[in-house]
């Protein structure tokens, strides 16, 4: 596929600074694309990087200049690109119909062009939406319900009586609906707690590699519409989650918290089970959450406090040893005057 610049512009909405007949076949980072490819500029961190691509344009945020350059300014260039990417780079080509090696259970009911991998089991009376793609070695639990027109990679494993929206994609080695991790205990022995509910998984969400889903004690755990969670992550019983949130890798959230809509959980963030964390919430990296997070408030640290508190506590533990010095000669300057009055 190639593409005029002229062309692209139109595509992304953007507004065209330069020459709009030059050819676009390929995409590329700044510091990786080529002659005949474009590139992006998402923030002016990277600008001494422009100074160096040999990418034949560039796609800019509003309120940039580069002199000299053939570029596309647009609102968010981040977006732009990845719509540049769909429209040039060759779509992935997907497995068609069922393997003859894959397992079907019965009662099984599959929509209009499905797809189901080599060595792939699918247990009885599943039911899989048009268009869905199953691909190799993954395992599909009984009665399970998978939606339209989504993609599950190989090795995924969804346990019995999930429930699957439709546009739903899920990385390798993800489990959706393992047990929850509950026991109660006595006399020092943990007793297994049946985990009898399920997940419930809406639309529009992609789901990371070996991501762990557990279902819920009773009821349901829920994955918001359009939520994106990244690899490594841990969800666990009974978990509420809102639309579209982002989670981002080795992220830990225990059993029964509720998370709003558009929440961030910045990568390896912990938070405990039985919270809340309200609607467009920030939870920064590595923080430690052990309490409920207002909506529309920005935390970090451990525990986790307000972003601003944080940092001023960050850069008071900083100054700490000169502070220990300090103190440490005041008190020996107080000891020699008191030998002194003796």
């Amino acid at each position: 596929m190639e593409m005029s610049l002229k062309e692209i512009a139109e595509l992304v909405g953007g507004e065209l600074v330069g020459d709009g007949n030059i050819m676009i076949k390929g995409v590329g980072s700044l510091t990786e694309a080529r002659k005949g490819e474009i590139t992006f500029l998402a923030s002016s961190r990277y600008k001494n990087q422009v100074l160096k691509t040999r990418a034949s344009a560039i796609i800019i945020g509003e309120g940039v200049e580069l002199p000299g350059v053939p570029l596309i300014r647009t609102k968010n260039p981040y977006l732009a690109f990845a719509r540049v990417m769909e429209a040039l780079v060759p779509p992935q080509k997907l497995p068609a119909g069922i393997d003859k090696t894959s397992i079907l259970g019965k009662g099984v009911k599959l929509g209009k062009d499905v797809a189901i991998g080599a060595y792939a089991v699918i247990g009885n009376d599943v039911v899989i939406g048009d268009g869905t793609v199953i691909f190799a070695g993954t395992y599909i639990g009984d009665k399970a319900v998978i939606g339209k027109d989504g993609l599950i990679y190989p090795n995924v494993t969804v346990r019995e009586e999930v429930i699957i929206g439709d546009n739903v994609i899920i990385h390798p080695g993800a489990v959706v609906g393992a047990d929850g991790f509950g026991y109660a205990t006595e006399k020092g022995k943990h007793h297994k707690i049946p985990q009898m509910g399920t997940v419930e998984i809406e639309n529009g969400v992609e789901i990371g590699a070996n991501v762990t889903i557990d279902r819920a004690t009773l009821g349901k755990t829920i994955i918001g519409q359009g939520t994106k969670i990244d690899n490594l992550v841990q969800i666990g019983h009974n978990v509420k989650i809102g639309k579209n949130c982002l989670i981002v890798s080795q992220v830990g959230i225990s059993g029964s918290t509720v998370i709003g809509d558009n929440v961030v959980l910045a990568g390896q963030a912990g938070l405990v089970g039985h919270i809340t964390v309200g609607d467009n919430a920030i939870v920064g990296a590595q923080a430690g959450v052990t309490k409920s997070v207002p909506a529309n408030t920005t935390v970090s640290g451990y525990p986790a406090r307000e972003h601003k508190i944080a940092q001023k506590i960050d850069a008071q533990l900083i100054r700490l040893p000169k502070l220990y010095e300090q103190i440490k000669e005041l008190k020996q300057n107080i000891m020699k005057r008191r030998e002194k009055r003796k």
